[in-house]
């Protein structure tokens, strides 16, 4: 069996650790100013954005513990690595969010129909409104990380982070609204909304992590491995199909079967795929390893293979056909429909 083709990426541990961390010290901070904002004026809209903070700082702290996981390399027991750790770490995140949004509805939603007071509410709204900005900087410089990097714990930090963002400003306009006309109910309804939003935002985290956990496909991925196949053509790659993902993390295992000449023997397909798998595995975004499974060309690609002084060609060549996320996922070669038909 054929070696595979290590992807030898830079490594970015060290971005994602300050990454996490400065989250983490940020976070605290906040859900400090936000606990004050709400002791100064019993508003229940800014208990709700306190309460959604400590997801805030659960977030980064659980990452920092996977990110040590994760790095781990492949072993007997772990043959494809620690990767998919990060997924789970996801998971159990949006999964907190939701019941954060539980907890904001039951208390929003209680104190709708007893009432309270609210006080102070120019100084709560300064502070909610700073802390809402800071969280938007560390939002989008989170989940720029995680994008760039691939990773899919800091893009769910990120994520949330911004949809704190946006669970402020509907508490900053309550508050407002309250101020004007004097309806503290408004401030209830308030964080009833921040609760409802919050717990969609949980559920989407959730189910991102879901589709990374069991390999669900993901169209943006082929879209770029297609790209790149495309663009690192050699002579003799003709076709290549039944193209799979298995995504641990930052860690790609990418398994395809790939049509070549049925005359080259042994030694040139694996010398050849190599050349391929390599210019390839170049250009790749992520880390990780590439198997290819050949497949012989059955002298049914001679119209659309580019390859010079075939021995075997039966038709002229006439245009290369370009590889497709349809065809790269296709089980099936397009020669075995051939094989089948005759």
């Amino acid at each position: 069996m054929k070696e595979p083709v290590l992807i030898t990426g830079p490594q970015h541990d060290g971005l994602r650790f300050r990454a996490y961390s400065l989250s983490l010290i940020v976070s605290v901070l906040l859900l400090a100013a936000k606990f004050y904002a709400y002791k100064l004026t019993s508003s229940k809209s800014i208990l709700s954005d306190a309460l959604e903070s400590i997801i805030n700082v659960l977030m980064p702290a659980v990452g920092l513990i996977v990110l040590f996981i994760a790095r781990k390399p492949a072993d007997k027991e772990h043959p494809y690595g620690h990767g998919k750790i990060e997924y789970f770490s996801s998971a159990i995140e949006g999964g907190l969010v939701f019941f954060a949004a539980l907890t904001i509805l039951f208390e929003c939603g209680k104190y709708l129909t007893n009432g309270y007071e609210i006080q102070q509410i120019d100084r709560g709204l300064l502070i909610v409104a700073g802390a809402g900005a800071v969280n938007c900087i560390l939002g989008f410089y989170i989940m720029n990380i995680g994008i760039k990097y691939k990773s899919s714990a800091l893009k769910a930090n990120g994520k949330h982070i911004l949809s704190d963002v946006w669970t402020t400003v509907g508490v900053i306009v309550g508050l407002i609204l309250v101020r004007i006309t004097g309806f503290v109910w408004i401030d209830a309804v308030a964080g009833i909304v921040v609760g409802i939003v919050l717990g969609y935002e949980g559920f989407k985290i959730v189910r991102e992590a879901a589709a990374s956990l069991i390999d669900e496909e993901d169209p943006d991925l082929m879209k770029e491995i297609a790209a790149l196949f495309n663009r690192n053509r050699i002579s003799g790659i003709i076709h290549i199909h039944h193209t799979r993902v298995i995504r641990s993390g930052r860690y790609h295992h990418i398994d395809a079967h790939v049509v070549v000449p049925e005359f080259w023997s042994v030694a040139i397909a694996h010398l050849e795929t190599n050349k391929f798998e390599q210019t390839f595995i170049r250009d790749y975004s992520v880390d990780g390893e590439i198997h290819f499974h050949l497949d012989p060309c059955r002298q049914a690609y001679c119209a659309s293979c580019d390859l010079a002084d075939c021995p075997i060609r039966k038709e002229a060549f006439s245009w290369q056909q370009p590889f497709t996320v349809e065809s790269l996922i296709s089980p099936v070669e397009p020669a075995e429909y051939y094989t089948s038909a005759t």
